[in-house]
C-alpha cells in the first residue's frame, strides 16, 4: 500500500512539476506566481518562530517584540523578515498586474483569477491583523479606525464592532483575536494556493501572445524551472538587501513607540501596500460611502472577468489597451502616494481624480476599449 502510494506522489509529482507542458515563450513575468509562494513560506515559518517568543497580551506585546530583537538568539533577524510582507504584497501587485497586461482573467481562466483574488483579500486581512501585534501607535490606533468601519452595518454594526474588540474599546480581546486570526490566516492562504495551483493546471498557464500552444510547450523542467530559480534569487537578494541594511525603512516611526490610547498620532496612514485603498476612502466625505467606495474598489477586480468585450487577450496586440493599462497603472501609483498626503483640498482634489481614474479603468477598459477594438477591426476589414 505505501509502494502504491509512493508511485502514485511520484505521478503527481511527474505530471504537474518535472513533465508540466508550458509554453516555451513565456518570460520572467510568469516568475511572480512562484515567488509569491516563496514569500508565504518565509511569512509562515518567521511567524511560528515569532509565535514563540510572543507574548499575546495588551501589557506585554510591545515588550515582547523587544525581548525577541534584543535577547532571542537571532531574534532580530526572525523579526526583520517581517519585512517578507512587503515584499510579498510587490510580487503579488506585479502578479496582478501582469494578468491583466497579458489578459488572464479572460476564459477559461475566471475561476483561476476569482481563486487569486480571494488570496488577494485573504493577505489583506493577514496584514491586517499581524500590524496590529506589535502594539505601537500606529498599531493601536490603526486597529481603531479600521474595526470602527464595520459600524455602517445597519442595525447590528456596533454589535460587531464591539465583538471585534471584545469589550467598548480596542484593548486586550482585540489583540487576542487578531492573534488567533492572523496565526490561522496564512494556513487557509496556504490551502487557496493549492486551489489557485489546481485551477492553473487544469486550464494550462496563459503566455504573453495570449493563444494555445499546445505545439510549441517544453516541460517546465528543466527549462521553466531555471527562471523562476532566478526570479527567486533575485528577490531573496533584495529582501536581503532590506533585511540587513534597510529593516525600518519600511515600517512608520510612530509604530516604535508603544500604543498609548490617550495620544492619538498626527496622521494614522496604513502601510503602503493598503494606501491606494485608503485613499479612496477618505476622498469620500460621507463615512458609509467612503467604505462602500472602497469596497467597491476590491469588489471591482473580481468583476474585471464579467466586463471584459474583448476577444483579444494580450495588450501586445491591443495598443489602446496597453494604453490605458499604463495610465492605470501610473493613477494606481500616484492613488498610493495620495494616501500618504494631509487632507487638504488641494490634495483631496488629485484624490478623487485618481480614485475615479481607478474606476475609470476597469469600466473603460473592460467595456468600452474592447467594443472600440471590434469596430476598428470591422472598419478595417471593409476598407
Amino acid at each position: 500500500m505505501s509502494r502504491l502510494n509512493l508511485n502514485s506522489i511520484f505521478s503527481w509529482v511527474d505530471s504537474h512539476i518535472i513533465d508540466y507542458p508550458t509554453a516555451m515563450n513565456l518570460n520572467y513575468n510568469w516568475s511572480f506566481g512562484s515567488s509569491a509562494g516563496f514569500c508565504l513560506v518565509i511569512q509562515i515559518l518567521s511567524g511560528a518562530f515569532l509565535a514563540m517568543h510572543y507574548a499575546g497580551e495588551a501589557h506585554y506585546a510591545f515588550s515582547s517584540v523587544e525581548h525577541i530583537m534584543r535577547d532571542v538568539k537571532s531574534g532580530w533577524l526572525i523579526r526583520y523578515f517581517a519585512n517578507g510582507a512587503s515584499f510579498f504584497f510587490i510580487v503579488v501587485y506585479a502578479h496582478l498586474f501582469r494578468g491583466l497586461y497579458y489578459g488572464s482573467y479572460m476564459g477559461p481562466r475566471q475561476q483561476l483569477w476569482w481563486s487569486g483574488a480571494i488570496i488577494y483579500v485573504l493577505m489583506m486581512a493577514t496584514a491586517f491583523t499581524g500590524y496590529v501585534l506589535p502594539w505601537g501607535q500606529m498599531s493601536f490606533w490603526g486597529a481603531t479606525v479600521i474595526t470602527s468601519l464595520f459600524s455602517i452595518f445597519p442595525f447590528i454594526g456596533k454589535e460587531v464592532v464591539m465583538w471585534l474588540w471584545g469589550g467598548f474599546t480596542v484593548g486586550n480581546p482585540t489583540l487576542n483575536r487578531f492573534f488567533s486570526l492572523h496565526y490561522l490566516l496564512p494556513f487557509i492562504i496556504a490551502g487557496l494556493v493549492f486551489v489557485h495551483l489546481g485551477l492553473l493546471h487544469k486550464d494550462g498557464s496563459n503566455n504573453p501572445l495570449g493563444i494555445k500552444t499546445k505545439v510549441a510547450n517544453v516541460n517546465f523542467y528543466p527549462y521553466m524551472y531555471v527562471k523562476d530559480l532566478v526570479a527567486f534569487f533575485a528577490l531573496l537578494s533584495a529582501l536581503s538587501v532590506v533585511i540587513f541594511y534597510l529593516p525600518n525603512s519600511l515600517g512608520d516611526p510612530d509604530n516604535y513607540l508603544e500604543a498609548d490610547p490617550y495620544g492619538t498620532p498626527a496622521h494614522i496612514v496604513p502601510e503602503w501596500y493598503f494606501l491606494p485603498f485608503y485613499a479612496i476612502l477618505r476622498v469620500i466625505p460621507n463615512k458609509v460611502g467612503g467604505i462602500l467606495t472602497m469596497g467597491g474598489a476590491i469588489a471591482i477586480i473580481f468583476l474585471y472577468p464579467l466586463l471584459n468585450t474583448s476577444i483579444l487577450r494580450s495588450a501586445n496586440f491591443r495598443p489602446i489597451y496597453a494604453v490605458v493599462f499604463w495610465l492605470f497603472f501610473a493613477d494606481f501609483c500616484l492613488l498610493a502616494w495620495s494616501g500618504t498626503t494631509p487632507v487638504d483640498d488641494y490634495f483631496k482634489i488629485v484624490g478623487a481624480v485618481v480614485s475615479i481614474g481607478y474606476f475609470a479603468f476597469f469600466v473603460f477598459g473592460g467595456l468600452f476599449v474592447g467594443w472600440l477594438e471590434k469596430t476598428l477591426a470591422f472598419r478595417a476589414l471593409v476598407e
